[in-house]
């Protein structure tokens, strides 16, 4: 992807929105969706192969010990400045066409180019969405001084912003962000096809696949990968469809994707 000309950067801390706002953007404009919260587990591999400290401490750790860090502790073992070097090098290993958007926590303004914005939620609005995740104090903790952070880091690099007080809504929200890239959804490429968007949606929904079974092959890891039940996105590839089909990971088609049926929502089909 070389300058990265292709990619549509939407960062933010957790309770944001925006992975939501950046799903919604991709199905309803044919764009690839790169959720860097699915890459998580590959990217603290590539760490601890590199020697990282925090990296490979953390991954010696009880859960209770993670979480009991201190936040800059925390923070540090979350790898948030080390993953976004990590997340350039994903994206540019992928096509050129059609546009990417791309979206995380670990995506700062160091890394990310000039079609970017991000979305910073309010305390009020940030605490309502977090309680709804079945999070632990530490968890917590560790998303509210993520948010600190990168208020910190956006305002000192300029960068764009929007503010979520929870007066807008997600579909508000998302039309506010391709308002923000108008120009770069006018121009494309995207995909015009069902069949480029169902490799598309693939694309995503392997990825949701990979991440399941590389956490679950960590030695500190229970339960069975495969038993792991998820939503997938329907595979149709039609405009306008945003149903989501819930499987095993077991149950997902195997590799190769290319010769693989699609996964369906009830009453869908591929054309």
């Amino acid at each position: 992807m070389g300058d990265l000309s292709s990619v549509l950067w939407i960062g933010g801390p957790p309770g944001a929105g925006k992975t939501t706002v950046a799903r919604l953007i991709a199905r309803r404009r044919g764009l690839r969706w790169y959720n860097a919260d699915v890459h998580t587990w590959e990217h603290r591999d590539r760490a601890i192969a590199a020697g990282h400290p925090a990296a490979i401490r953390w991954e010696a750790m009880t859960p209770a010990e993670r979480w009991s860090a201190a936040p800059e502790d925390m923070i540090a073992m979350s790898l948030h400045d080390e993953r976004g070097p990590m997340i350039v090098d994903d994206l540019r290993a992928l096509p050129e066409a059609p546009l990417t958007i791309a979206e995380g926590t670990p995506i700062t303004p160091s890394v990310a180019g000039a079609r970017a914005v991000w979305l910073l939620p309010s305390p009020e609005v940030q605490e309502a969405r977090l309680a709804t995740r079945d999070l632990t104090p530490g968890a917590l903790e560790l998303y509210r001084s993520l948010i600190q952070v990168i208020e910190k880091e956006v305002e000192e690099y300029g960068a764009r912003k929007l503010v979520v007080d929870g007066r807008r809504g997600i579909e508000e929200t998302a039309a506010d962000v391709e308002r923000l890239f108008a120009d770069a959804l006018d121009t494309g490429p995207v995909a015009a096809t069902p069949r480029e968007r169902r490799h598309l949606l693939r694309y995503a929904n392997r990825a949701v696949v990979t991440q399941h079974l590389t956490f679950f092959a960590r030695p500190w890891a229970s339960g069975d990968a495969r038993s792991a039940v998820r939503a997938f996105d329907c595979e149709c590839g039609q405009d306008g469809c945003d149903e989501q089909v819930r499987l095993a990971i077991a149950d997902f088609p195997t590799l190769p994707d290319v010769e693989s049926e699609p996964v369906l929502a009830p009453g869908h089909r591929a054309s």
